[in-house]
């Protein structure tokens, strides 16, 4: 089995396991209560989503269920997956090198274009007046 499959495999699982437990989350609770935010916590760290954007996420949640006064489960779920969606949109100014030193660090395997990608990047920022080193 090759790297790209063992990745994917392991995404597949991470993936499932993220969603066995949402599934089983909400069919486990018939309140939304601190042992609810509790499992929910469990979940999103386990599922890699990491510490800081799980503690966003709940804030986020918790705070949409007090101000909807939202007491089922199931509106819960639509709220969370929206909560989701908004941690993970990036503004299209996320990626602008205004004003400030940036560092680019461009990986990938053998062949894939990256040093076309760097050439190109660096055309376009010296268009635009940027000093590229």
């Amino acid at each position: 089995m090759g790297f790209f499959d063992r990745l994917k495999n392991g995404l597949t699982k991470t993936r499932d396991n993220f969603v066995s437990g949402l599934d089983s989350l909400f069919s486990g609770f018939s309140e939304i209560d601190d042992d609810f935010y509790e499992e929910l916590e469990e979940i999103l760290i386990m599922a890699d989503i990491g510490v800081a954007t799980t503690d966003r996420i709940i804030e986020d949640l918790k705070e949409k269920v007090k101000e909807q006064k939202i007491k089922e489960v199931s509106v819960c779920r639509e709220l969370l997956m929206d909560t989701i969606k908004q941690q993970m949109k990036v503004d299209e100014t996320a990626y602008e090198f205004e004003h400030k030193t940036s560092v680019v660090l461009m990986i990938g395997v053998n062949g894939v274009g990256k040093t076309t990608s760097v050439g190109k990047l660096a055309g376009q920022l010296k268009a635009k007046g940027k000093k590229v080193i």
